[in-house]
């Protein structure tokens, strides 16, 4: 019997924000048809946008899901090959729900589902996941007495006009090498940036769309997987690297000397970006981002307005606060303009304008948004996760000039370093991220905690 045809095998696809799994071993078409009927189920949801990157399984999973949603009486439009941020568009502009098929950044063998309800507002574990899964778990098939109906759009063309007007890119020319992983950015890429040809020269790698990866990995979070892009921006004099991940809804840049800048970094020099336009407003930012973001942020005039690690926590403060833009540290980036949805792409036209706008190096630029050494995530597998952060918690608790807080595991405060300590959703992994006032600092506070976690006793 395989994982998907028992409940408890195929309720694990469910996480925290999103379904995702291995196909057919842990889900299929099946399912996803099941999927798609609760979908309309919970939500009550009208009418629909269903959309998918290029992995094998993508094309009829959706297909799978879309007539489910169909069954149960809602108007389903396909929009075919999109990027996540693309899906989360037509989301808002149509007023309509939507289901995104990806599996983001992991291997071939993975599928999933971002789903949304209309104007791209997230659905996730607190917001009516569980409720479909359970709704699934029942086996009831809704079934309306008019079946809805199934159409096509494309929205690449609009979805591409509009980035570009909210982040115009003026200025002097530039030479970008862009890295699309074989993902979805693949296709949008050339529809945002072509249009820019007369300031704009565009060096494309690995554009073809290729669910299986040939090249590596669409995830760039992993250093492994930007060295293409680093070492083409160096042979080609580039002035700036776009790495996106599988479904496009996240960007890493790499300045013109093949270096990788923080998304700290481009976090805090979008916010900068966002509060000249928009004087004292409020910037997002989640725990593991560095400290120089709410620092630069207060002293530019606006409010900082931490946050869990999580797109739905970041879109739900977003909303209750009215904010800006927000940022993660994971590459996400968050804008109001754009329904408060995460855009790989339109950061990206940030970077490209920010750089475009000034005549020093880029990496020059970014500098003025670095203000400490930072560890990047580092994982560790533990089996008793309470008990490594309770271990931790002590052994910096009595420190002088120490702050230690609970919103997301464990941070912890210093004058002249930090860190945070927080597990995982859904592996017995500890996430450490650590920054210093210099290498050092950093580096000291980032070998004492991993001795802690990674002790025996």
């Amino acid at each position: 019997m395989s994982t998907k045809d028992s409940a408890d095998g195929w309720k694990a696809v469910f996480k925290a924000y999103d379904v995702r799994g291995v196909v057919p071993e842990e889900w299929d078409e099946d399912l996803a048809h099941r999927i798609g009927n609760a979908f309309v189920s919970v939500t009550g949801s009208p009418a629909l946008v269903v959309g998918w990157d290029m992995r094998p399984s993508s094309p009829g999973l959706a297909a799978a899901f879309a007539d489910g949603a169909a069954v149960a009486g809602a108007d389903v439009t396909m929009l075919g090959l999109v990027s996540t941020d693309e899906l989360y568009f037509a989301s808002g502009r149509l007023d309509r729900a939507g289901a995104m098929f990806t599996a983001s950044h992991n291997p071939a063998q993975y599928n999933g589902i971002k789903m949304c309800r209309s104007g791209a507002r997230p659905i996730g574990a607190d917001t009516g996941l569980l409720a479909i899964r359970d709704a699934v778990a029942a086996g009831e098939t809704r079934t309306a007495e008019t079946k809805g109906a199934i159409d096509e759009r494309d929205v690449l063309v609009d979805y591409a006009e509009h980035l570009r007007t909210l982040a115009p890119v003026g200025g002097r020319p530039l030479t970008v090498v862009v890295d699309a992983g074989n993902g979805m950015a693949g296709l949008t890429a050339p529809a945002v940036l072509d249009p820019l040809h007369e300031r704009l020269r565009m060096i494309p790698l690995y554009f073809e769309l290729d669910g299986t990866f040939p090249h590596h990995e669409a995830n760039p979070i992993d250093p492994a997987n930007l060295r293409d892009l680093q070492a083409a921006v160096v042979s080609e004099q580039a002035d700036l690297g776009l790495a996106f991940d599988g479904d496009a809804d996240r960007c890493f840049v790499v300045d013109e000397r093949g270096e990788a800048v923080s998304p700290s970094t481009l976090t805090a020099l979008i916010a900068a970006r966002t509060l000249a336009r928009e004087p004292g407003a409020t910037i997002i930012h989640n725990l593991i981002t560095s400290r120089a973001v709410p620092e630069m942020v207060r002293e530019l005039g606006g409010t900082a307005v931490r946050t869990r690690v999580g797109h739905s926590f970041i879109k739900a403060t977003m909303a209750d606060t009215d904010a800006a833009f927000g940022g993660e540290h994971s590459g996400h980036y968050y804008f109001r303009d754009f329904w408060r949805a995460d855009s790989g792409m339109l950061a990206a036209l940030h970077a490209l304008a920010a750089v475009a706008e000034t005549t020093r190096p880029p990496s020059a630029l970014f500098a003025d948004y670095e203000r400490y050494a930072v560890s990047g995530e580092i994982n560790s597998t533990v089996t008793e996760v309470r008990a490594v952060l309770a271990r931790v918690e002590a052994a910096y608790a009595d420190r002088d000039d120490v702050e230690i807080d609970h919103l997301d595991g464990l941070t912890v405060e210093h004058p002249s370093w930090s860190f945070n300590l927080r597990p995982s959703n859904t592996e017995p992994l500890l996430r450490l991220n650590a920054e210093g006032r210099d290498t050092d600092t950093m580096t000291a506070v980032r070998d004492e905690v991993l001795d802690l976690v990674r002790s025996p006793e």
